[in-house]
């Protein structure tokens, strides 16, 4: 997320905290580089000139002339400043009216609206303790009312029932009876959109506005589209009372223009980002994070909560316990790798980290991939039992073996039995509360040996 211009922004920063002092010259020339990256990320002209002319007479002042790090000082100025932009805190959702609440939905066809409808109803039921009602209202695009009923069905969401060939504003008054009978809190109404915004598109949704009164009117992009993101906002913010955003497909957006053009544009917040196909890829939107990521300072905040989210709990105890006891196993091992996968893998994980390019190249060089974890967690489970709980018995006649269930070589298992050995020796150090020297700044460097 935000890859090109975290990079861009960390070679800048990084030339100019070498300098013991910054001159006006030296100022000019990293909001230079500043103003370049945003326009290649598709930040949108006004924006890039609107943020660095707040930055520049900051960075211009006495206060960073005198600092002693004025390297850091520019770097605090440009954070501020993009967290400004991104909406200073993040913005709940408001159900603050008589249930049930109604939700709309609105965008563009292929902005991701009906799977985020049902994305966003599964974060209201987990995390708000909401019953949850979903309804389309898109009658003109082949499936889409069937597509909805699928997402709820598998994911054990309510929706409305589907009735053929009835108009959007019969199904709305529908939708709010039966979540009046069935006892649900929320209703969210996943509209009908269009290729580009039109003059029916927009007079169908006032409409809609009209007979549910929303408590919410929640705007759906696709962030990969930039410049048009923004655009696409400011027309919907124009004609109906737009109240959030949500923006789908961050986690391919290496660029970032829309999330920083958006909320200025349409001067609405961005409530949550959509970060992959499955349901619990949604994250809610906090400024000051993704402010982090974007200057290559992590977000270990988001890390540890998607931790105590995806990973098993008692499985972790458990071997916690070991780790204590000084007692490591293949076993461990694989349990470890596939707990890794369910955060996002290495890459899902490196981006919460600090100095992630950095840590990008060095696992270039290092030859690392996520081909890595699937590889040797085929080669443990081409183990036996015994020589998962003791791998020091495998031998030269039990590498082949495992390197041909596997679809591996004898270099292969040599390597993982290498990886391994290392991480029971750091295993045993932390069960002696030997953290000393473990970790210095990004990634120890003994969790890249481990993969090498």
């Amino acid at each position: 997320m935000f890859e090109n211009l975290t990079n861009k922004f960390e070679e800048i920063f990084s030339s100019l905290k070498k300098s013991p002092s910054l001159d006006e010259k030296q100022v000019d020339e990293g909001l230079k580089g500043i103003r370049l990256a945003l326009l290649e990320a598709d930040v949108s002209l006004d924006v890039v000139k609107e943020f660095i002319s707040r930055v520049k007479p900051k960075a211009l002042g006495q206060e960073i002339i005198r600092s002693t790090s004025p390297g850091d000082m520019v770097v605090k100025i440009v954070y501020d400043e993009i967290v400004s932009f991104l909406g200073d805190k993040n913005s709940e959702i408001s159900l603050n009216a008589v249930p049930p609440v109604p939700i709309m939905l609105v965008g563009l066809q292929g902005s991701g609206k009906t799977t985020t409808t049902s994305k966003l109803a599964k974060f209201l039921e987990k995390n708000n303790k909401k019953k949850v009602m979903m309804a389309s209202l898109d009658v003109y695009r082949p499936a889409a009312q069937e597509q909805l009923r699928l997402l709820g069905e598998q994911n054990n969401i309510e929706t409305l029932p589907i009735i053929e060939g009835q108009l959007p504003a019969d199904i709305c008054r529908r939708a709010l009876s039966a979540a009046n009978l069935n006892g649900c809190e929320v209703v969210l109404f996943d509209t009908a959109g269009r290729t580009q915004i039109d003059f029916q598109m927009m007079n169908e949704i006032k409409q809609i506005e009209t007979i549910i009164n929303p408590a919410e009117t929640i705007l759906v992009a696709d962030s990969l589209t930039g410049q048009v993101a923004a655009n696409v906002a400011k027309e919907f913010k124009n004609t109906v009372n737009l109240s959030g955003i949500i923006l789908t497909r961050a986690d391919g957006d290496g660029r970032g223009g829309a999330a920083l053009s958006m909320k200025y544009v349409a001067e609405v917040p961005i409530k949550f980002l959509g970060v992959g196909e499955k349901i619990e890829n949604f994250e809610v939107f906090h400024p000051d994070r993704i402010a982090n990521r974007i200057l290559g300072m992590g977000d270990i905040v988001s890390l540890v909560e998607k931790a105590s989210e995806d990973l098993d709990q008692e499985n972790l105890k458990k071997t916690e316990e070991k780790i204590k006891k000084g007692q490591f196993s293949m076993e461990d091992y694989l349990s470890q790798l596939r707990q890794m996968k369910k955060m996002g893998g290495i890459e899902g994980i490196m981006s919460f980290l600090p100095g992630v390019s950095k840590i990008k190249s060095q696992m270039d060089q290092s030859g690392i991939d996520e081909k890595i974890i699937t590889q040797n967690e085929a080669v443990i489970l081409s183990m036996t039992k015994q020589e998962r709980e003791n791998p020091k018995i495998i031998n030269g006649s039990r590498k082949k073996r495992i390197a041909n269930g596997s679809g591996t070589d004898i270099a292969t298992i040599n390597k993982l039995l290498k990886q391994f050995k290392m991480m029971s020796e750091m295993m045993k150090k932390m069960s002696k509360g030997n953290m000393k020297g473990m970790a210095d700044k990004g990634i120890p460097p003994e969790l890249f040996n481990q993969l090498k």
